[in-house]
């Protein structure tokens, strides 16, 4: 089986009503997974994720990348601890052999889940793009 990934999304724009929830929340689940998170008074980012301060907050399913089974243990504990709601613990899934993921409801009830595909190999670590 041969997967294509990474090539649909450019970037995902939640919108929030705590920014300090949300700001420990990602800030716990992305520290995980080895991604630098930046903080501004009125946002915070993270490679292509955008928070900032909305009336109405996102509600959407979304997921992150780890690279083994332990990663997505290790998230979602974090992610617990940091104010995030059970929404299925790490087990494997029937989406394809190998499917082994997590979800969790952030502070505004968006389901997020951490998912390692199992044994595989990447083409490439990740898309660089150099400005013409």
């Amino acid at each position: 089986m041969e997967l294509k990934r990474g090539r649909l999304i450019d970037h995902l724009h939640l919108r929030t009503r705590d920014l300090e929830a949300s700001r420990a929340f990602y800030g716990a689940v992305l520290g995980v997974l080895g991604i630098e998170m930046v903080n501004a008074p009125t946002h915070f980012f993270a490679d292509e994720l955008w928070v900032d301060i909305g009336e109405q907050p996102s509600h959407v399913h979304f997921a992150f990348q780890a690279a083994d089974r332990a990663m997505v243990e290790r998230w979602y504990a974090a992610g617990l601890a940091a104010g995030g709601k059970d929404n299925g613990g790490p087990g494997e899934r029937p989406y394809h052999p190998g499917y082994y993921a997590a979800f969790l409801l952030d502070p505004d009830g968006n389901n997020v889940e951490a998912v390692f595909h199992g044994p595989s190999t990447r083409s490439a670590e990740a898309v660089v793009i150099t400005a013409g």
